[in-house]
């Protein structure tokens, strides 16, 4: 039976919605538990005072059992099984969700967080309480204790620290019925389903799919000066999918993105691809709200128990609860986290995060164990992913001073090579500090077993079909669909059909093609690529290494440069104002490309390059008597080199491009064009240089920015407008983030510029203060988009007579411009997050106003997924 399980792992990234497209594939287990009733007994008290709360509501979450509490805040209650978390409630108060066990009889204490800004009633039925405020508060007091010693409490603190790490992530599809299990479609995958467990947090509605998992063991060397962090990653095995399908190290960088490290002592804790703010952050009393709510005496040293809660519910802010040593350290001992139900986070719909520190023989504190749960669902109570990372660690010593050849190369280096067959199940057995779940154990050999049955391969194949665009067909895959009909003002409808091989023709060579006809322009085009990898792996496969060749005839839109989407996509066919000046291009082309595990890149590529005018696209020169001169056809030979550097990037190969999920690290990049005249019979000299960098930066609780930086100097004497740089225009109704989507094509040449591109997604800080509109949970987007450039003389047709004259409307009105002493400027607010897919802008143009038909704002939109 072949196996597609491995252990060793190459980092990538998964695209966001990729984590609901796979897991809808897998059809899940059999084995039903039963549990017994829950009895329930406890005290619900004001937070403030600790006063008891009569006749607050105690009640099952999504079950009609409920109970009431007396006079002096006691309660008892009984739960039927399959729920475990109980709401409490009371007027004038915040709600509270409590998880509860799978212990018979239970004893809870709960504390309620008055609310802001509540109109006492008449008939007094709660305690008196006081307005909070961190004035003269003891809660508070202690938290600035805590966050004035974080330094001297956290890893960072120590000279030199060495431990052994394992982590665990899994994964499983969650909340499926018994009738959806019973459906004749899921006959073949009966052994998958089991029972929902009930720890798991939220009722217990039907059954899940243990359908992921990932195990690595590391050893962790950390030094203060310099502050270096080195991982060797002794050992790792991962359940996986058939690679014809999946990007099985792009699922698992994905997977441990979602499920990263927490460390309480950061100010901000990055979670879902979102920054939390810690509640032991510098500003934590100004977002939180802090209560002493118990001492603990069974510990030594003793213990405080300080709860804390968002002060607006919908920021992106934690809940819960710290335990704080009574030392003189103020450490933390425990950490207890939550979010609340109406945080302003998508697809989120429950998080628990645990963190428990022990103390190492200089009676510090050390991370002992971490443990992140999250469910994920599109709906409250639909079908949803449920999943959970656990670290542990062991062997935890400190002041070992290490050779710095340990700390030398990467961060992260793997031990393991490749398919080590020493790394079974009794290495595992005899290395693991916690052993696997029952259902965890079956994972792997589940998921290899799913792959055989032909029915689910074939669901694989349809939905790779509607995720990808591309249907398999043995040893090659036809596609992207999305290609195969469009329209423009010059082909008329055009039909496109194509495809590509897979590994399965061969795992070195792999050839692509696609041949299209266009009904008004009654002309054939095609596409013919082959290409070599050198390094035994799929061309598609990060480290890329390969030569490749293609030949290419096609139309193009000057200027037109589009990421992640092909030009011939049906949904660009809708544009805007005039747009019927296009090129016939016959590009023959040669490149090498070689990336590195460090993700630095270069692509060397040699280019022929014929363009011909089509449409309204006209190249004319003016003689030495105004006359106009018509060329028919230009001719290019390009030489380029274009290098990238990307730290720590991390991305998810699909079938077409890769989609990155950004970090803090900036990317580099260095383009180079050289036109060789006289070579395979290019006509002109050139040499275009371009320097840019992107970089998100955050900004806590007020969101983040990715900004843009790049400039551009083409050097050369009377170089026609095609070889310029003719600035990225859009004309379509869409939002396209690297384009200036009020300015028409052709419309700005320049042979040097500079520009900058802002987009600041504020994540709802403003909306969410917004009474009824915080409900909507939509966020706040804005952006600009700025580019300053020029024209030397000998490139411009209004001084010299040796280049092509610029673009001119029906009316002989210039369309195509220099820039003149200003530079262009485009603004937008937007709302995204409507319907958690949509982002809706109005883009407004600050200058340049005057020119013939360019619009002067406008609504564009763009499906954005975000967490």
């Amino acid at each position: 039976m072949s196996s597609y399980r491995t252990t060793s792992t190459n980092n990538g990234l998964l695209a966001y919605g990729l984590t609901f497209g796979i897991f809808s594939l897998l059809f899940l287990f059999s084995r039903l538990s039963f549990a017994q009733s829950l009895h329930l007994k406890g005290k619900v008290m004001d937070v403030t005072n600790k006063a008891p709360i009569g006749y607050a509501t105690v009640a099952a979450i999504g079950s009609t059992n409920a109970s009431s509490t007396d006079d002096d805040g006691n309660f008892i209650l009984k739960v039927d099984p399959g729920f475990s978390k109980v709401r409490i409630s009371f007027v004038g108060y915040e709600s509270q969700d409590v998880s509860i066990n799978n212990e018979t009889y239970q004893e809870l204490t709960v504390y309620l967080v008055p609310e802001e800004h509540t109109i006492e009633t008449i008939e007094i039925t709660a305690p008196r309480r006081a307005r909070y405020s961190n004035k003269n508060n003891p809660a508070v007091e202690l938290i600035r204790k805590v966050i004035a010693h974080k330094d001297e409490n956290r890893m960072a603190s120590y000279e030199y620290a060495e431990y052994r790490q394992y982590e665990k992530v899994s994964l499983g599809l969650s909340n499926l019925s018994e009738k959806f299990k019973n459906r004749k479609v899921f006959k073949n995958y009966q052994f998958l389903f089991e029972k929902e467990d009930v720890e798991t947090g939220g009722r217990t509605r039907g059954y899940m799919l243990p359908a992921y998992i990932e195990e690595r063991l590391s050893q962790i060397y950390t030094r203060k000066k310099p502050n270096t962090t080195k991982q060797l990653i002794l050992a790792e095995q991962r359940a996986q999918f058939d690679p014809k399908f999946v990007d099985n190290d792009g699922l698992s960088a994905y997977f441990n993105k979602l499920y990263q490290d927490i460390d309480i002592y950061e100010s901000n804790i990055e979670l879902v691809t979102n920054q939390f703010l810690s509640p032991i952050a510098g500003s934590s009393p100004t977002f939180y709200r802090f209560y002493i709510t118990d001492t603990v005496k069974t510990e030594t040293p003793y213990l405080v128990e300080l709860s804390f809660f968002p002060r607006n519910k919908a920021d992106l802010l934690f809940q819960g609860k710290l335990y704080i040593t009574l030392d003189g350290k103020y450490a933390v001992k425990r950490a207890d986290l939550s979010v609340a139900d109406d945080i302003n986070l998508n697809f989120v719909r429950d998080l628990d995060v645990k963190l428990d520190f022990e103390q190492d023989s200089n009676n510090r504190y050390y991370l002992k164990t971490s443990s992140l749960g999250l469910d994920f669902s599109l709906t409250d109570k639909g079908t949803g992913i449920k999943g959970n990372r656990t670290v542990t660690f062991d062997g935890f010593k400190t002041d070992i001073v290490q050779p710095d050849s340990i700390y030398a190369g990467p961060s992260v280096v793997k031990i393991v090579q490749e398919n080590d067959t020493t790394l079974d199940e009794t290495y595992w057995a005899t290395h693991r500090p916690i052993a696997l779940k029952p259902n965890e154990q079956n994972i792997y050999r589940n998921i290899d077993t799913l792959q055989l049955i032909p029915s689910f391969q074939r669901f694989m194949d349809i939905s790779a079909l509607v995720l990808s665009g591309y249907k398999q067909a043995g040893p090659v895959e036809i596609g992207p669909v999305n290609t195969f009909y469009s329209f423009n003002p010059v082909e008329g409808f055009r039909l496109r059909l194509g495809g590509r091989t897979t590994d399965r023709l061969s795992k070195r060579f792999y050839a692509e093609a696609y041949t299209a006809y266009g009904f008004k322009d009654e002309k054939w085009k095609y596409f013919l690529s082959g290409t070599y990898a050198l390094n035994n792996k799929s061309v598609y496969t990060f480290p890329q290494h390969y030569l490749r060749a293609s030949v290419m005839r096609d139309t193009k839109i000057p200027g037109q440069n589009l990421e992640f989407v092909q030009e011939d996509n049906f949904l660009l066919s809708f544009k805007r104002g005039e747009n019927e000046r296009y090129l016939y291009n016959d590009i023959y082309r040669l490149e090498y490309k070689r990336e590195f595990e460090n993700n630095f890149s270069y692509l060397i590529g040699l280019s022929k390059w014929r363009q011909q005018p089509a449409g309204i696209l006209t190249y004319q020169m003016l003689d030495d008597q105004g006359n106009n001169r018509l060329f028919n056809a230009l001719n290019t030979t390009e030489l380029s080199v274009s290098l990238r550097y990307a730290p720590h990037e991390e991305f998810y190969q699909g079938k077409l491009y890769r989609t990155p999920i950004y970090n803090k690290y900036p990317i580099f990049y260095l383009n180079y064009v050289a036109g060789l005249k006289n070579v395979l019979s290019g006509e002109y000299d050139y040499h275009n240089f371009t320097l840019g960098a992107d970089k998100r930066f955050y900004f806590s609780q007020l969101g983040y920015a990715d900004v843009n930086i790049e400039g551009n100097y083409i050097l050369g004497d009377h170089i026609p407008f095609p070889f310029l740089n003719i600035h990225r225009a859009n004309q379509t109704y869409a939002y396209q983030l690297r384009s200036y989507n009020l300015m028409n094509f052709l419309e700005f040449v320049s042979d040097h510029s500079v520009s900058a591109n802002v987009q600041y997604y504020m994540n709802g800080f403003l909306l969410n203060k917004i009474p009824l509109i915080k409900k909507l949970k939509w966020r706040e987007v804005f952006s600009a988009k700025v580019i300053y450039g020029g024209l030397r003389d000998e490139n411009n047709p209004a001084y010299t007579n040796d280049v092509f004259q610029f673009q001119k409307n029906d009316d002989n009105e210039p369309i195509t411009y220099g820039f003149s002493d200003k530079p262009y400027v485009e603004a937008s607010v937007g709302l995204t997050n409507i319907f958690k897919f949509i982002r809706v802008d109005y883009v407004k143009r600050l200058n340049y106003l005057d020119q013939p038909d360019v619009p002067k704002h406008g609504i564009r939109v763009r499906v954005k997924f975000d967490f």
